[in-house]
């Protein structure tokens, strides 16, 4: 039997070469962990790449009214969508009003009139 004293990483063999065989071993377990780690790299990109690819793929874009309706007559200032929101300023017989429209279905969620002082 071998005395564990003798042996290991702080025994008076530590230093000894290995034979041909045992680093023919330690060669093969070195490719094959290689080998191994290399392919779990590759599972790990291909699944990010498909996380990423799904995420924006999958992102259909904000539906936007066609059309609201101001009143007739009515001079457009101006016109933006933020928010969810479609706001448009207008002047009809020297009055400024700022109507908010839904973003999706072109409703009138509400109508301000902007006054000057």
């Amino acid at each position: 039997m071998i005395d564990p004293n003798e042996t290991g990483p702080n025994g008076p063999n530590a230093d000894a070469p290995l034979s041909s065989e045992a680093q023919a071993v330690i060669n093969k377990a070195r490719r094959s962990f290689g080998i191994s780690i290399g392919i779990l790299l590759l599972g790990f990109m291909a699944i990010a790449f498909a996380l990423v690819y799904r995420v924006m793929r999958d992102a259909p874009p904000p539906a936007v009214a066609e059309i609201v309706s101001v009143p007739a007559g009515a001079q457009i200032v101006s016109a933006s969508v933020n928010d969810g929101s479609i706001n448009v300023t207008y002047q009809i017989d020297g009055v400024t009003t700022l109507s908010l429209f839904d973003q999706s279905t072109g409703a009138l969620k509400r109508s301000v009139v902007i006054a000057t002082e």
